[in-house]
C-alpha cells in the first residue's frame, strides 16, 4: 500500500480537538491507558492462539516494553500482542464505534473539561496519547501475516492522518509518542516507572524498561542495554491467601494508603457466582484527620480484570465503612466503567452488598476474638459505624450487634448483649440517656432512682446517637426507653409499697404543685410530682416523643432551627428544698424559678438570662 492521507472519522475529530485543548489534568494517564491497551492486544493473541498456536510464530512470552529517546523526545510503547493490519489500523484508529463516545464529549462541559481520567472510562484510551505528544505514530504486524504487511500509522491529531505498508519483521505493535517540547518531565525513567507502578503494577504482564545505573565517573545515571521488569506482573489479591504472607497484606495495606501503620485487620476473598470479583479490604488501626467528611470519597480502588479504574469508587462501599481501604477487581465490570454506571450496575449492587458483608463479618470476628483490637477500633471509628444503624436497614441487626457503649456499670465496651444479660428480673426494657459527655450523664438526676435499683443505663455522649435512636426503637424483643422521656415507670421493679407511698406523697403536694405551675407557666408545660429522684429536688423531662433537649442543643449549636416545646419539671416532694416551697409564701416565685434552674442547669442547658438568676439568688441569700 501506497502512503494514503485519510481524514478521521468526525466524532474522532471532536474527541483529538477536546484532547488537545481541554485535557491537561492528571496527563500521566495516557501511559495507563497505552499500557492498558498493549495488555489487551496480549489478552487477544492468547484467546485466538487457543485454535492456531502459530499465531505465537517463535515469541510465546507475551510482554510489554516501555522506553524514551530523550533526545529525539519520544516514548515508545510496544507490545507483542495480536498486532493489527493495515485495513485495522485505519478501522481502529480513525473510526470509533462505540456507543460512549457521545457521552464522553457531553462530560467534557463544564467542570470536567480538563478531567484527563474521563478518556479513559468511555473506550478512547489510545487518543490520551495526544494529551503529551504532537504526533503518534504507530507501527503494527497482525500475528500470522508476514513481514512485509506491516503498516505504519501515523497523525498530528489534526483531522488526518496517513497510513502506509511497512516490513515488519516481528508481530504486535509499537505506539510511538513524539511530545511536546514542555512535556520533557516524561523523559524520564523514574518517572516513568512510578507511573507504571502507580497504574499498572498488577498487570498480569511483565512491563519491562532498560536499566538504569548511576555513572560514577560521568556523574550522571546511564541507561544500560539490559531490560528489567517494572511491575510486578501479579497483582496481589489475585494470588492464592496460603501464598501471601502477613508482612506482605501490611506492605501492600502502606502502599495504599499512605498509612504508616500496620492494620486493624484485613480479610481476602474471591467471590463467584453471580458476580465474580476479589476483594481485599482493610480497617486501619488510626481514623484519618477526614473521617468526619462524608463527602470524602472512599478508600476503595476499584479494578477490572488487573487494570486500575478509579481511586475512590465510592460506590463499592456504604458511607457509614468510608474508613475501609482496599482494593476490588471485578472479572464482569467493562473496562470503560464511569461513575454513572457505577451507581446504577446491578454488578456494583451485588459487589457493594457482598463486600460490606464481608467487612462486618470481618469486625464481628475481632469483637468475639480480640476484643482488645475491637475496643480501640471502637474509639476510633465507633460513631462511624453508628451511621449504619439508620442508613443500612438489611443488615441493621448486625450492625446492632456490634455497637458498644458507656453505662453506669462500666465506661465503655457494653454492648447490648452485656446489657440484656445484665437486667433485672421483671425489667421490661433497655435504659438509656443522652448527654453532652459522661461526666455530665453519670451526674444527672433522672439516674437516681435506677442507682438506687441498681438497673443499668447506657450512657450515650455521641452526636450521632440521638440520629441513630430515631431508627432503633428496640433490641431483642426489648424496647428502648430514655430516662428523661416521660413518666418513669418501672413497672414490676417498683413495689406495691413503694407506688403506695408515691401516690400518697404526690397527693399531698398537689396545692404546691399548682402554684408551682402558675409560677413556671412560661417555663415548663407541667410540673409533676416523681418517684425518679433520690436526693435531687428536681429534674427536667420532655414527653415522649417530643424532641430530647440534648438533640435541640445541638441543633442549635449547628445553626438549625429546634421546634420549639417547653420541657417538664418534676419535683421531689420529700426534698428539703421542696419543703422550703410551703413553708416560704414570700420567696416562693424565686424558689420555684430557682428549682427550674437547678434542674435545666443540671440537665446540661443554659439559661436564657443568667443575670436574673443571679439577682433570685441575691435575694434568697439575704433575705
Amino acid at each position: 500500500m501506497e502512503k494514503q492521507t485519510l481524514a478521521f472519522q468526525a466524532e474522532v475529530q471532536q474527541i483529538l480537538h477536546l484532547v488537545t485543548h481541554s485535557l491537561y489534568s492528571n496527563k500521566e494517564i495516557f501511559l495507563r491507558e497505552l499500557v492498558s491497551n498493549a495488555s489487551d492486544a496480549c489478552d487477544k493473541l492468547r484467546f485466538e492462539a487457543l485454535d492456531n498456536n502459530a499465531l505465537y510464530e517463535d515469541a510465546p512470552n507475551l510482554e510489554v516494553r516501555v522506553w524514551f529517546d530523550a533526545e529525539a523526545k519520544t516514548i515508545t510503547i510496544r507490545d507483542n500482542g495480536i498486532g493489527m493490519s493495515a485495513d485495522e489500523a485505519v478501522a481502529h484508529l480513525g473510526t470509533i464505534a462505540k456507543s460512549g463516545t457521545r457521552e464522553f464529549m457531553s462530560k467534557l462541559e463544564g467542570d470536567q473539561k480538563k478531567d484527563a481520567n474521563l478518556i479513559g472510562q468511555f473506550g478512547v484510551g489510545f487518543y490520551s496519547g495526544f494529551i503529551v505528544a504532537d504526533r503518534i505514530t504507530v507501527e503494527s504486524r497482525r500475528a500470522g501475516l508476514a513481514a512485509d504487511q506491516g503498516v505504519r500509522w501515523s497523525s498530528d491529531g489534526s483531522g488526518q492522518f496517513e497510513v502506509e505498508t511497512i516490513t515488519r519483521p516481528e508481530r504486535g505493535t509499537d505506539v510511538i509518542l513524539h511530545l511536546r517540547d514542555e512535556e520533557s518531565e516524561f523523559l524520564s525513567t523514574w518517572r516513568l516507572k512510578s507511573i507504571i507502578g502507580k497504574y499498572s503494577d498488577h498487570i498480569s504482564l511483565p512491563i519491562l524498561m532498560k536499566k538504569e545505573e548511576w555513572d560514577a565517573e560521568a556523574q550522571k545515571q546511564v541507561v544500560k542495554d539490559e531490560w528489567e521488569t517494572v511491575n510486578k506482573a501479579a497483582a496481589l489479591w489475585a494470588r492464592s491467601k496460603s501464598d501471601v504472607t502477613d508482612a506482605e497484606y501490611q506492605e501492600f495495606y502502606k502502599q495504599i494508603s499512605y498509612d504508616t501503620e500496620a492494620p486493624l485487620a484485613y480479610t481476602h476473598n474471591r467471590v463467584e457466582g453471580r458476580s465474580e470479583y476479589t476483594q481485599l479490604l482493610y480497617v486501619p488501626a488510626k481514623a484519618p484527620f477526614d473521617l468526619w467528611n462524608r463527602d470524602k470519597r472512599g478508600g476503595v480502588k476499584l479494578y477490572v480484570k488487573r487494570v486500575f479504574i478509579m481511586d475512590d469508587a465510592e460506590a463499592l462501599m456504604p458511607v457509614y465503612l468510608r474508613f475501609v481501604k482496599g482494593v476490588i477487581d471485578s472479572a464482569d465490570l467493562p473496562l470503560n466503567v464511569s461513575r454513572e454506571l457505577l451507581q446504577e450496575s446491578r454488578d456494583v449492587k451485588a459487589i457493594r452488598e457482598g463486600s460490606t458483608k464481608r467487612v462486618l463479618g470481618m469486625l464481628e470476628d475481632v469483637a468475639e476474638n480480640q476484643k482488645d483490637k475491637y475496643a480501640a477500633f471502637w474509639k476510633e471509628f465507633g460513631a462511624v459505624l453508628k451511621e449504619g444503624v439508620g442508613e443500612d436497614h438489611a443488615n441493621q441487626e448486625r450492625l446492632v450487634k456490634l455497637l458498644r457503649f458507656a453505662s453506669t456499670q462500666a465506661d465503655e465496651g457494653v454492648s447490648f448483649a452485656d446489657y440484656i444479660g445484665r437486667m433485672k428480673e421483671g425489667q421490661e426494657a433497655i435504659y438509656y440517656i443522652t448527654a453532652d459527655s459522661l461526666a455530665g450523664a453519670k451526674s444527672s438526676p433522672q439516674l437516681e432512682i435506677f442507682r438506687k435499683k441498681g438497673i443499668e443505663v447506657l450512657l450515650l455522649t455521641d452526636r450521632v446517637d440521638e440520629w441513630m435512636l430515631s431508627h432503633l426503637y428496640e433490641v431483642e424483643g426489648k424496647p428502648l426507653q430514655s430516662v428523661a422521656k416521660g413518666a418513669v415507670d418501672l413497672g414490676k421493679l417498683q413495689d406495691e409499697e413503694e407506688k403506695k407511698q408515691a401516690e400518697e406523697a404526690a397527693e399531698a403536694f398537689k396545692p404546691v404543685l399548682e402554684r408551682l405551675k402558675t409560677a413556671l407557666k412560661d417555663r415548663a408545660k407541667d410540673v409533676r410530682s416523681t418517684s425518679r429522684l433520690v436526693d435531687s429536688p428536681a429534674c427536667i423531662v420532655v414527653e415522649e416523643g417530643d424532641m430530647s433537649a440534648h438533640l435541640a442543643r445541638m441543633l442549635k449549636q449547628a445553626g438549625q432551627q429546634a421546634p420549639k416545646t417547653q420541657p417538664i419539671l418534676e419535683v421531689n416532694p420529700a426534698h428539703a428544698l421542696v419543703k422550703r416551697l410551703e413553708a416560704d409564701e414570700a420567696h416562693f416565685d424565686d424558689l420555684a424559678n430557682l428549682l427550674f434552674d437547678q434542674a435545666w442547669l443540671a440537665e446540661g442547658g443554659q439559661l436564657d438570662s443568667p443575670a436574673e438568676h443571679v439577682q433570685r439568688v441575691t435575694r434568697l441569700l439575704t433575705a
